[in-house]
């Protein structure tokens, strides 16, 4: 039983393989394309899953895309007849974008599919479409742990759902509750992303990583907070929430929000991207993240209500808020929590394949120990012959070690002595997170390391926060975290040290930055809040990167490593070996670490555009 799962055309296209039940290959068309988000249908990403799992189209089952077009047009149409004539300029703009590429979505796939087997057989081969909250949860329940769960799927809006609440069990999943657009968590929170100068469907990161400097104990983050739950959004006991769309202008309109309404609610004008964030920014920002946090635990314990299940499986984006997860797990509504590691638009083809192997064809399920995601490890590797042969054209010069222990070894004395390494291993990761094979790693107890990667190597804003890859059994010596959190999904507390607490009438953005840096043995990776986005990194699951870990833990004492994605801001995390050395290039990395060699960056020849990325954001 093969199965071709999809999703693209609105963002993080991608495509996953099933082999009777198990994932065989799994990648998002930005790592090939290096189009970050790219919507395109995801080509490349189908051609290498054909090439690595040795499978032809013509041997597929079923192809399965991971939305119902049909019903995602009817809500568009309907939604503009609501409102009519207010937004005509919007509908002229998207209407002939959808008839001439997503109304006829099945011959646009056989179109595509085409061009790697002109034979396809459609007779053999079935054309299925999943409806899009069905894929978020199939993604979340099929691939966990549990025989059978509660599963709470929350986004911005897929066909009309915006949130389901579901159960799972055995190889069956139930709709129990829905919200439906234009009420959505997802829209809500990228408004506010919107409105304070980020990018919808990219910024909710920066958004969730600049809230906790806001001023928990100042009268505006209070007064604003109020005014989000009176004026903009009703939240019900249920965890169903009721927009006021007077505030909104994404159901007909160019934008996320009513600037003006925006103005005279809060007192200041939407921010400009890149221009300087003021205090008002980030209590703004505290305040929607603390009604965010408010409604995902109302509807967890709705869930729990109508399924008295002891186990939660999320997806959907707002599953990627990191900060929310970890105030659900603190709650302990229930006692076992799994997270889908590509929660956003990619994971629906994972789901929409894993539905239509168990639903559509009552396929049997199993259930692993830990879960079926093998790390999340599912992308492109590449061996250390085929990674020189990449490279050749750039003249690189690199030492090989043919020993892997004597390279961890290198490599951790050199993050010891506060060097920054790129670390290219194995399968890239599935997913937005690094999780050790395709990371940029520095020494976590290193106090300018943090403001170092962003402004010297990220090439982004300083106050973006760092995640710390621990080693599994040493997590409990540095965080407040119980549980497992391989992919990085989970925010927790970092244990007191050597620090005493902040002051509770702290106000100045500067002020927070220098005290907590002096009161945290690991300030590289504890945020203002003296909280961590935490990966525990398992010897079972990623060998070298454990060993990496158990190295440094070895040299320095501490088993933990600050790890962010290997790449720059605006584009996708790295794939090829050739990315790796482009990245290393363009950036102030020390050293890069690909399969078995090591660069070191003084040594390389001239590269022409190495000063691309300084002088793109006029950085010194």
């Amino acid at each position: 039983m093969n199965i071709l799962g999809i999703s693209a055309f609105y963002h993080d296209s991608a495509s996953v393989v099933l082999k009777n039940g198990k994932i065989l290959a799994a990648s998002q068309e930005e790592r090939f394309t290096r189009k970050k988000q790219d919507s395109s249908f995801p080509l490349n990403s189908i051609k290498w899953s054909l090439a690595e799992t040795g499978l032809f189209l013509n041997e597929f089952d079923a192809v399965v895309f991971y939305d119902k077009p049909l019903l995602k047009f009817e809500r568009l149409l309907e939604t503009y007849y609501i409102n009519a004539p207010k937004g005509v300029k919007s509908f002229l703009s998207f209407a002939p974008v959808w008839i001439k590429e997503k109304l006829f979505l099945k011959s646009l796939i056989k179109k595509e599919l085409s061009k790697l087997d002109k034979n396809l057989d459609w007779k053999k081969t079935k054309l299925l479409f999943s409806d899009h909250h069905l894929s978020h949860s199939a993604s979340a329940f099929f691939p966990s742990p549990f025989e059978e769960a509660a599963i709470l799927t929350i986004d911005g809006v897929g066909e009309w759902s915006t949130a389901t609440i579901m159960h799972g069990q055995n190889n069956k999943i139930k709709e129990l509750k829905v919200l439906n657009f234009p009420h959505s968590v997802g829209l809500l929170y990228s408004a506010f992303t919107y409105y304070l100068g980020f990018k919808v469907n990219s910024g909710e990161y920066k958004l969730m990583g600049f809230a906790p400097y806001g001023n928990s104990h100042a009268r505006q983050t209070v007064e604003f907070e109020n005014i989000i739950k009176q004026e903009i959004v009703k939240i019900k006991s249920d965890g169903s929430i009721f927009l006021n769309q007077d505030y909104f202008d994404y159901s007909t309109g160019l934008k996320m929000t009513n600037n003006q309404k925006w103005e005279k609610l809060f007192g200041f004008e939407k921010r400009l991207p890149e221009s300087e964030i003021r205090q008002e920014h980030c209590n703004l920002a505290m305040a929607i993240q603390n009604v965010t946090e408010e409604i995902v635990l109302k509807m967890a314990n709705e869930a729990k209500r109508v399924t008295n299940s002891k186990n939660l499986c999320l997806a959907g984006g707002v599953a990627l808020n990191c900060v929310a997860n970890g105030k659900l797990l603190k709650e302990k509504i229930f006692d076992n929590v799994w997270i889908q590691p590509a929660a956003g638009d990619a994971g629906g083809a994972l789901g929409a394949a894993f539905a239509v192997h168990h639903i559509y064809f009552n396929k049997k399920r199993t259930v692993d120990e830990s879960d079926k995601m093998k790390g999340s490890y599912l992308g492109p590797e590449f061996s250390v012959q085929e990674s020189i042969k990449m490279l050749k054209r750039f003249k690189p010069v690199f030492e090989i070690f043919d020993n892997f222990d004597d390279l961890c070894e290198k490599t951790a004395t050199l993050l010891s002595e506060g060097k920054v390494v790129g670390w290219h291993q194995g399968k890239m990761e599935w997913g937005p997170r690094a999780l050790g094979n395709r990371s940029i790693l520095g020494d976590a107890r290193n106090s300018e390391m943090q403001k170092k990667l962003n402004l010297k190597i990220k090439y982004r804003e300083s106050f973006r926060p760092f995640a710390p890859s621990v080693l599994s059994e040493d997590s409990e010596n540095f965080f407040e975290l119980h549980v497992d959190s391989p992919y990085m999904l989970l925010v927790a507390d970092v244990i007191k040290n050597r620090r005493n607490d902040l002051p509770e009438n702290y106000f100045n953005m500067q002020l927070k930055e220098k005290l907590y840096f002096q009161r945290s043995d690991i300030p590289a990776v504890t945020h203002l809040d003296f909280s961590s986005r935490i990966q525990t990194v398992h010897k079972k699951t990623n060998f070298k990167y454990w060993s990496l870990l158990n190295k440094f833990k070895q040299i320095t004492g501490y088993g933990l490593l600050v790890n962010t994605s290997f790449n720059v801001r605006g584009e996708p995390i790295v794939c090829s070996p050739i990315d790796s050395y482009k990245c290393f290039m363009n950036t102030e990395m020390d050293y890069l670490v690909i399969e078995n060699m090591l660069f070191k960056k003084e040594n390389q020849p001239d590269f022409s555009n190495k000063n691309k990325w300084k002088q793109k954001f006029n950085l010194d």
